[in-house]
């Protein structure tokens, strides 16, 4: 067997793969000798059937697959030894006139090299890093949420502003039968308000569905059905009201502080709205963090220069799926996937040459912090660690479940990386400002 090598430009080769039938004839022979044992065929006995109808039957079919599993191992063996970076896989180049019974073989391997290129890090000020604030109103906001989820309840005849309507929600055209909390300020429509307004727990109200509700989402939310559901609906919308409830905000006192956060960690108003932003603010972390990771993607793709074997990607991309695509398709489909083959590349390199490999003991630890914090929103702390090192082991074990959190190790590596290397623009700015400047939603 020899291997050699043609290249046609910096990032495209072709490699030759000739094979003398001596290199797989033994194992050609034993495998027929092994279907000789096995064979049962009617008019012979069982390991008695004439060499020459197994040949016949199977010689060419094992020759091929013999063929297949050398040109594979010593293909692969190439790549290795030579240290070859590839793109895509190897494509063979169809040989329409191969026989199977000649005594020489060559076989051709078209590839996609991957490029050489460096990854500067050293340029100023090129992507933000958004720090984002929450404003006084998000703030208000979620001390009245609270001051209302510790109030207390208070029955009332009838419903007014944002008094508490339970009801047995029905519609007959759709088969909806549902019990909802509900409040005015979802209801639209003056006659309809005016209609829940006048009613006392016990009676049933008919009001036209639409127009009903002041938006599908709230619709959807009230009735029990997704969005697309809602077009189903016909005619009334039946309230059978069980309560009405008037819920008492609760007092700004220390009883109050230490049912939110613990005995005396939380002694007055002003350190409420501290504790509040600092969780708010954290939680847009996780936001900044994310645009600030895909605006790292884009700055490194636009500035890190690179040729890419495009005519041989493109082929690729026709010949390696389920199903054949035509040329045209397989330009449209490498012009949408060009950027996140280059960001591949580029996010490769950078953890080459800064050691960002992930190893074992850094995605069971961090598999592990995942468990503890996913355990503590629901109450379970404190596990001991043999339990909790057998939740792990299994969590490991599910190869999907281990990819999701290296994944997610990597990004997180990643993103320390970018934030320590690069000179990034720090721009303090509300919620609602960065989702304007950010996303362009006001």
């Amino acid at each position: 067997m020899k291997i050699s090598r043609k290249d046609s430009g910096a990032l495209n080769t072709l490699i030759t793969i000739h094979i003398v039938r001596n290199d797989f004839d033994d194992k050609v022979k034993n495998v027929l000798s092994d279907y000789r044992k096995k064979a049962n065929i009617p008019g012979f006995r069982k390991g008695h059937v004439p060499m020459g109808m197994i040949k016949k039957q199977y010689e060419t079919a094992v020759i091929a697959d013999e063929v297949n599993k050398l040109l594979q191992q010593n293909l692969e063996q190439y790549l290795r030894d030579e240290k070859l970076n590839i793109l895509g896989n190897p494509l063979p180049v169809m040989n329409e006139d191969l026989d199977w019974n000649a005594h020489e073989f060559s076989f051709d391997f078209e590839l996609g090299l991957s490029p050489e290129f460096e990854v500067k890090l050293n340029e100023k000020n090129k992507v933000i890093h958004y720090q984002i604030t929450a404003s006084e109103t998000m703030i208000n906001d979620q001390i009245k949420h609270y001051r209302k989820q510790f109030g207390k309840l208070v029955a009332q005849k009838q419903a007014k502003g944002d008094f508490e309507i339970t009801a047995v929600i029905k519609n007959e055209a759709a088969a909806i039968e549902t019990t909802h909390t509900f409040d005015l300020g979802q209801i639209k429509g003056r006659s309809n308000v005016s209609a829940l307004e006048k009613a006392t727990v016990g009676d049933i109200v008919r009001l036209k569905f639409k127009k009903l509700f002041k938006d599908d989402a709230t619709a959807s939310s009230i009735l029990g059905v997704s969005v697309a559901q809602l077009k189903e609906i016909e005619g009334e919308i039946v309230f059978d009201l069980k309560e009405i409830n008037e819920r008492v905000m609760a007092e700004m006192n220390q009883e109050f502080f230490d049912k939110i956060y613990g005995p005396d960690v939380v002694k007055s108003e002003e350190e409420m709205k501290a504790k509040i932003m600092e969780g708010l603010e954290k939680q847009f972390e996780q936001q900044s963090d994310q645009k600030l990771l895909n605006d790292v993607t884009e700055y490194l793709v636009a500035k890190t220069k690179f040729d890419l074997p495009a005519a041989f990607l493109k082929k690729w991309m026709q010949n390696s799926g389920e199903h054949p695509l035509t040329a045209e398709a397989a330009a449209e489909e490498y012009d949408r996937s060009e950027k996140g083959i280059r960001y591949q590349l580029i996010e490769g390199k950078i953890i080459t040459d800064h050691d960002l490999q992930i190893k074992f003991e850094e995605l069971k630890n961090f598999a592990k912090e995942m468990i503890v914090m996913q355990m503590a929103q629901y109450g379970q702390t404190g596990l001991p660690d043999e339990e909790l090192e057998g939740i792990v082991a299994r969590v490991m074990s599910n190869q999907e479940e281990a990819r999701r959190l290296s994944e997610q190790l990597m990004s997180k590596k990643l993103l320390e990386f970018y934030k320590s290397n690069l000179t990034l623009k720090k721009k303090k700015l509300s919620f609602d400002a960065f989702v304007k400047e950010a996303y362009g939603r006001a």
